[in-house]
């Protein structure tokens, strides 16, 4: 023992070195993985926004229905494409917020679509309007997988700012929590098909 009476200073410095490089690099993963999480929830969006016109156009060349759905569909989707994204959208609730709202949206929209279509054989029969449907449905199922990958991320690295020893590197940082996605008002009522 005469060793740590007369070294003791090494071991508290090298408990302290320990505990600030231990978490130093936490917050800094954290933060990219959630940039990660919510850059692949906005490819998901963005690939259901290329798949529209397309889904559109052939519902317009196959038949002429529901012409306020279709309406519905193409502002819905002009709505969801005014809103600006930025890298700091996850920083700012408000924007965050109408992001999430015009994304809802357009969710709903195509959800009343794809349940009008259900009473229209000669649309389901179109092999077009199949493949685009499938394609749209496996696009919400991604945005569905992504939200729940960004959700993860979020956690994680709102647990660590609000925590200790998380919360020192976070006032050093000036790491601040991040918005979670929640569900959109509505969400959980089903698409109401009128004729």
């Amino acid at each position: 023992m005469p060793f740590l009476q007369k070294y003791w200073w090494v071991v508290v410095l090298a408990v302290v070195a320990l505990f600030i490089f231990s978490g130093a690099n936490t917050i800094p993963t954290l933060d990219e993985q959630v940039k990660a999480s919510w850059a692949e929830v906005q490819n998901q969006y963005q690939r259901r926004m290329d798949l529209i016109p397309n889904l559109v156009e052939t519902v317009k060349g196959v038949a002429n229905f529901e012409k306020d759905t279709l309406t519905q569909v193409i502002e819905a989707r002009a709505n969801a494409t005014k809103v600006t994204i930025t890298p700091d959208t996850i920083n700012d609730p408000q924007a965050f917020k109408n992001f999430e709202q015009a994304q809802g949206q357009l969710s709903s929209a195509l959800s009343h679509l794809m349940a009008v279509s259900e009473n229209y054989p000669q649309l389901k029969a179109d092999q077009n309007f199949s493949m685009l449907q499938s394609q749209l449905e496996g696009t919400e199922n991604r945005i569905a997988i992504a939200r729940r990958d960004y959700i993860t991320a979020v956690q994680a690295y709102n647990i660590q700012v609000r925590t200790f020893p998380g919360i020192i590197w976070a006032k050093i940082y000036g790491a601040t929590a991040k918005p979670e996605f929640s569900a959109v008002e509505g969400a959980a009522t089903p698409p109401a098909v009128k004729f």
